[in-house]
């Protein structure tokens, strides 16, 4: 994942490099107030999910994802049970979590990131990484097949791209019906919300709240 040739210069802070796509494709698969739909809802929709992500291609083998030593069965078809789905939607609600408290969301700090920290370090125990190292460059990459190669792959994405200093900047948006994944370009690493219509509606809703406030005040004597 992700390899680093000795001498490389390191991209731009607003620059998303390939090791971002590959968490923000992982984490924006969670259904939404604004219609997104469950995408790790089963073993069948995990699955389908898998073979339409050429990120993960080459995990597990020659064979990538569907593929000889891949998550595939015979004639190549992506195979995931239900439990390979609630495992993945337990890593990707924890590293959700984690997003949000990059972006301040008071709601995902104290014990939801306690939680969401603790179940990483088990996920990082139960899909270890290996060093792979080339005369091209170093990479980390998951030594192992199947569903546990996919979890091992985002978290060789994270681990990667966490080195450069700029996890920060992978966040996940402060508005409640959104918390869509997001990549902050901003000059300060200051954004907050995935676009200007999440902030929007976040400025009308404390805006209406204030409003209510205000009529609900008793009258001056």
């Amino acid at each position: 994942m992700s390899s680093t040739a000795a001498g490389s210069a390191k991209p731009s802070p607003r620059t998303v490099v390939p090791t971002v796509e590959t968490v923000l494709a992982f984490v924006n698969t969670r259904a939404d107030g604004g219609g997104r739909q469950e995408l790790f809802g089963d073993g069948r929709s995990f699955a389908a999910w898998l073979a339409e992500h050429g990120e993960f291609d080459g995990v597990g083998g020659a064979g990538g994802v569907g593929g000889a030593g891949g998550v595939g069965g015979a004639g190549g078809e992506t195979v995931a049970t239900d439990a390979d789905a609630a495992a993945a939607r337990e890593l990707r609600d924890a590293l959700v979590t984690l997003l949000l408290a990059h972006s301040g969301d008071e709601a995902s700090l104290g014990e939801p990131l306690r939680l969401a920290e603790q179940h990483l370090r088990r996920a990082g125990a139960l899909y270890p990484l290996a060093t792979v190292v080339t005369a091209g460059g170093v990479e980390l990459a998951s030594p192992q097949t199947g569903v546990p190669g996919v979890f091992g792959t985002v978290l060789a994405a994270v681990t990667t791209f966490a080195q450069t200093g700029d996890w920060a900047r992978i966040k996940a948006c402060r508005n409640p019906p959104c918390h869509f994944g997001f990549f902050d370009r901003t000059r300060n690493g200051a954004g907050l919300y995935c676009s200007t219509g999440c902030g929007s509606q976040v400025s009308m809703r404390n805006y209406r709240r204030r409003q209510r406030r205000e009529g609900e005040a008793p009258p001056e004597a």
